[in-house]
């Protein structure tokens, strides 16, 4: 109920992540009308799976990975695999993808910036559209990820407090990162 609210009175493109893990509820949030969906631990387990969502809802489905120390973490970051970001990364794009969000735990929330090192090398391992998340807090910030001709980012504490605006980022922005 909670999310077709939301829905029904924004204007704007609507994502959801979290606990997304089987064709259903892939198919319940479309249907309600969500534009993209947001899946995690389940890219890394079931690569399978992902790929027969990913054919079943083509540009539909974004997948986060979340790393430490350039290694993916599941299950709310409290797992570390042995798979580094960037092979996974690698591994999935080739797939439908709607994009990558990519997150460096060592900075989300943190208000130190991101870590352009590893967006740098995501960017150059993948083709698909790829997403900063984690330690966005300056208009500088999100010049230098446009530069890094990435498609978005993900501002969350930096706005909260306001440190940024959105009207700022998205001129900092300019027309390289996407406004959805």
């Amino acid at each position: 109920e909670a999310i077709a609210s939301i829905i029904e009175e924004v204007s704007v493109p609507c994502q959801l992540g979290g606990g997304i893990r089987d064709r259903e509820t892939i198919g319940n949030f479309v249907e309600l009308g969500l534009e993209r969906l947001v899946i995690g631990t389940k890219a890394l387990t079931d690569p399978e799976w992902l790929a027969e969502m990913c054919e079943a809802y083509p540009n539909r489905l974004l997948v986060a990975i979340d790393a430490r120390e350039g290694h993916v973490t599941t299950d709310g970051w409290q797992k570390i695999s042995d798979v580094s970001a960037t092979e996974l990364a690698q591994q999935i794009s080739s797939k439908q993808l709607a994009g990558i969000i990519y997150t460096d735990i060592a900075k989300d929330g943190m208000m130190s910036g991101p870590n352009f090192e590893a967006m740098r090398e995501m960017a150059d391992a993948v083709s698909v559209p790829l997403i900063c998340s984690g330690g966005v807090t300056t208009v500088d910030d999100v010049s230098r990820l446009a530069q890094l001709g990435l498609s978005g980012c993900v501002i969350g504490r930096a706005l909260y407090e306001g440190r940024l605006t959105l009207h700022e980022a998205l001129a900092a922005a300019g027309s390289k990162l996407s406004s959805r």
